[in-house]
């Protein structure tokens, strides 16, 4: 049996640019909670407030999961039994503490700058007093891969000093990242046959191979193994436990989770990702949206007849699901493909799916990306289709920008429309010339279509699609809207950027009001 040790909370948030409340923290904890996460580190008490707090509060969460606190071994010098880093982890009262230790001589010189029997007495004095305390402890050997092949011999030594004082289980951690699979591979092997106590694998991804070199510790005997969702960590992150766990049960038959907790992989990894305000990779393994997205039309084909052919796991597994793209590339079986995700059969209409797929490829080539707007999408093949209804009529929009001579910039928007045979005019400012047009135009159709107060606009890009062309080029707008329940994209293309946005808003708001249950779209 292996077990899953996640350190989101503590190694997880050394990320460049991540900061998380402790709301934030004890949430995180509650979806690896539900997700079957056996460890949980929760922070280092000694460091600041908010991880001292974090221990305090978890404890009303009622977590199946262990709650890990982690620290060091007492300071060179100093006694175990007065050492205030030893005093705080044991005040947190977790059942496991993860102690780090050095395992390499030249930390130990130019780091602690102590001697080598002082590190030795280091690790097993503070181990034993925590054991003493009742504490379960796992022993985190640092830089320990880069420490063995420098001196193998001390480097023993110190998981030896760690084993004879009590620890539970020790952590082989390549704390660096530079070491690769196959070195990770034949190093456990020799310590598994050396030591007598449980080994676990923390492994970073300077190398990009934290997770390879995790999978091959678990194949040389760790059975436990570190890391963290989405692979979150200092540097270049460490260990995915997301791919992890996934590999572990789907690949190498390592029941980790049971069927129940692997369907909730995909989501807890977008829910960390949301708490942490860090955008999820598209194209993470298992779990990201492009995880099981196919765009070649010869792909969408295959996979559309039996989609193994392209897909290594069935997406459910995991919580994801298969999304066929499309884009110039697409070919006949995409058309079909997402009709039918729409509830529309398009089987027996081939001429309609050729009017589609030559309209996605003419609007493509002029700057359009409908992989991204899927929204936009659905519109176009609705309209080819003839299920779609507008939900109203342009007459016309005006905006207008003035920058007063104190400095201050005023924008207005003017939208005037044809809906149910009433013609409807609204005037609203905002913070710019798109969110003044957004405004207005929520606001000309609110009476009509309250359900459009759902609708909301969550990502706004725009990118110049001719550079050379300077401020004539052509530009693509991209927004991202979402109601609570879902999200779409919507697109728009032209040399006018107040154009091309109308275009996206619209869009936006058309698809947001088709899939509202209660919208009347009699006109």
């Amino acid at each position: 049996m292996v077990k899953l040790y996640d350190t989101s909370l503590r190694d997880g948030v050394q990320r460049e640019g991540m900061s998380i409340t402790l709301e934030d923290k004890l949430k995180i904890a509650g979806k690896l909670d539900d997700l079957g996460i056996h460890y949980i580190e929760g922070g280092y008490p000694g460091s600041n407030p908010k991880d001292k707090a974090f221990f305090h509060e978890a404890k009303k969460l009622g977590l199946k999961a262990v709650l890990v606190a982690f620290g060091s071994t007492r300071r060179p010098g100093g006694k175990a039994s007065s050492d205030q880093g030893l005093q705080a982890l044991l005040a947190v009262e977790t059942p496991v503490i993860c102690l780090f230790g050095k395992s390499w001589d030249l930390h130990v010189k130019a780091v602690l700058r102590t001697d080598l029997d002082e590190n030795l007495r280091m690790i097993s004095d503070s181990i034993a007093r925590l054991k003493k305390e009742g504490r379960e402890v796992v022993f985190d050997a640092e830089h320990f891969f880069d420490a063995y092949k420098a001196n193998p011999k001390y480097t023993m030594e110190t998981l030896k000093a760690a084993a004879t004082a009590g620890a539970d289980i020790i952590t082989l951690c390549d704390t660096n990242g530079g070491s690769l699979p196959f070195e990770v591979s034949e190093i456990v092997a020799r310590v598994r046959s050396s030591i007598n106590i449980p080994l676990g694998i923390h492994a970073h991804n300077d190398t990009g191979c934290a997770v390879a070199n995790s999978l091959m510790a678990v194949k040389s005997g760790a059975v436990q193994v570190q890391g963290t969702i989405n692979g979150y960590g200092e540097r270049c992150g460490n260990a995915n436990l997301t791919t992890l766990a996934a590999d572990l049960v789907l690949k190498m038959g390592i029941r980790c989770l049971n069927p129940d907790q692997l369907k909730l992989l995909a989501e807890s990894a977008h829910y960390v990702a949301e708490i942490a305000n860090v955008s999820l990779d598209h194209h993470q393994p298992y779990v990201g949206q492009s995880a099981f997205a196919h765009k070649g039309g010869l792909h969408a084909d295959a996979v559309n007849k039996m989609s193994s052919t392209y897909e290594h796991i069935d997406p459910g597994l995991v919580g994801n699901i298969q999304r066929v793209l499309v884009s110039e590339l697409a070919g006949k079986s995409t058309v079909t493909m997402k009709a039918k995700e729409l509830g529309i059969d398009l089987s027996q209409a081939p001429e309609t799916v050729r009017e589609i797929l030559t309209k996605v490829k003419d609007l493509e080539n002029v700057g359009y990306h409908f992989e991204a707007a899927d929204g936009s999408f659905e519109i176009l093949m609705r309209k080819a289709t003839g299920t779609y209804k507008d939900f109203f009529k342009l007459e016309s929009f005006r905006v207008i920008m003035e920058k007063r001579e104190d400095g201050k910039v005023a924008t207005e928007a003017t939208v005037k429309i044809h809906a149910r045979g009433r013609r409807i005019i609204a005037t609203a400012e905002g913070n710019g010339p798109v969110n003044a047009l957004d405004q207005a135009l929520r606001q000309v159709i609110r009476e009509m279509y309250p359900a459009v107060k759902d609708i909301e606009l969550r990502d706004y890009k725009v990118r110049v699609l001719n550079q050379k062309k300077g401020t004539g080029a052509v530009v693509r707008v991209l927004i991202e809207s979402g109601d609570g329940a879902k999200s779409w994209g919507s697109i728009g293309v032209s040399e006018n950027i107040i154009e091309a946005s109308w275009q996206a808003l619209v869009d936006s708001i058309d698809f947001g009001l088709i899939h509202k249950k209660t919208v009347d779209h009699e006109q």
